[in-house]
């Protein structure tokens, strides 16, 4: 009984104990330091211009316009969340759809009737993938360079800008490898879209 008494003592103890480590100061040893040497990150990358937000470099936003590149395709939900005043949240999601269900060949050829649409001087080209497809996460903020290059005579014509200037544009918001070795070069689409807003500084 003495045994089994000291036994229950020590462990409740113990959980006390790693609970405080586990649950308090390892998570805040670990903001701190976040906070410290990459705060921008650690506040989910929000883009901030003179202080409004306009959305974090991390998740992508649906654009649809003329005068604004095109990112993944997104399944949008804006029934399901809403903020604290009763206003509707985005929400995307990944499609889950198989690449061999007739639901997700109306998908592909609704897009690309869409974007062949916008860009006649392109119809003969082949459309990057990435443009008629969702991401895994159905939140990618980013598109090949060839999905953002596709898009540089519609962007110039409808933003009243040369060639030339999309083109920086885009180098402006182009993300490099991982490591410089892992993935590919991406193309940061809510950042392109600042920039062709004014809003954003190139």
């Amino acid at each position: 009984m003495k045994l089994l008494k000291g036994t229950l003592s020590r462990s409740i103890v113990f959980f006390f104990i790693f609970t405080f480590i586990c649950g308090v100061v390892y998570p805040v040893t670990m903001t701190g330091m976040a906070q410290i040497v990459f705060p921008e990150k650690a506040n989910g990358s929000i883009i901030e211009v003179e202080g409004k937000n306009y959305g974090s470099a991390l998740l992508g936003q649906q654009f649809t316009g003329d005068t604004h590149m095109w990112g993944r395709i997104m399944q949008i939900d804006t029934a399901t969340y809403k903020d604290a005043e009763g206003n509707p949240l985005m929400y995307a999601f990944p499609a889950n759809l198989s690449p061999a269900s007739e639901e997700y060949g109306e998908l592909i050829a609704e897009r690309v009737t869409k974007i062949q649409a916008a860009h006649p001087e392109k119809a003969t080209m082949r459309i990057p993938v990435d443009l008629v497809t969702s991401s895994g996460s159905g939140l990618d903020p980013s598109i090949s360079v060839a999905a953002a290059n596709y898009q540089i005579e519609r962007l110039a014509k409808n933003n009243n800008l040369s060639i030339e200037e999309v083109k920086f544009i885009i180098e402006q918001c182009s993300e490099s490898r991982f490591l410089g070795v892992f993935g590919e070069v991406t193309v940061n689409v809510l950042k392109v879209n600042l920039m062709l807003d004014g809003i954003l500084e190139y």
